[in-house]
């Protein structure tokens, strides 16, 4: 092998190496995908009825059926009903419904939307819609079931019919065990 291929085949290695650390650190994040047994991680959010800023840590000892949706999302709007009888079913029992919109509008606006939808579960905004990126969904309506130490144990892409007796039966057995 003569002193120019062995330069090449070094800047060829080279460049390789460097080419595939870049590639790593770039798909790092994509390769730690939340899922089922991870920790719910944090979030701010708007609370439109109280008019108060919320992260996850306030819901601490909870069980939660977080939702992610926008008003321009016509099956948000088609699961809303189910997520609004669950909510009444187990009202006063240390479970929340967290409908988190990601609507660029004004809280008004939002606000006004989910009250003409009839829907009285807590209705969080997240205008600049960080929350995608930090529960890595891949759009809406995109929900997740938290139990009361903070693991997600369901996730649900698309809508859902939330007062099924599956889904009933799973907030039961979490908001009863200790």
């Amino acid at each position: 092998m003569t002193n120019r291929q062995q330069w090449t085949l070094v800047a060829g290695l080279t460049m390789t190496a460097v080419f595939g650390v870049a590639l790593a650190i770039k798909l790092r994040p994509q390769l730690s995908l939340l899922g089922i047994g991870s920790a719910a991680p944090s979030f701010e959010a708007m609370d439109l009825r109280a008019n108060t800023p919320v992260t996850l840590a306030d819901y601490r000892g909870k069980v939660l059926l977080l939702n992610v949706w926008a008003t321009w999302c016509p099956p948000c709007i088609h699961e809303m009903p189910s997520m609004e009888r669950l909510h009444q079913q187990f009202k006063d029992t240390g479970f929340l419904v967290l409908g988190i919109s990601i609507d660029e509008d004004p809280p008004e606006k939002v606000l006004t939307f989910a009250n003409d939808l009839g829907v009285t579960f807590e209705i969080l905004h997240d205008r600049s819609g960080a929350i995608q990126g930090i529960y890595q969904t891949t759009g809406v309506p995109e929900s997740f079931i938290i139990d009361r130490s903070g693991t997600i144990v369901k996730k649900v892409i698309g809508a859902a019919e939330w007062d099924n007796p599956v889904n009933a039966g799973l907030i039961r057995r979490l908001l009863d065990a200790r």
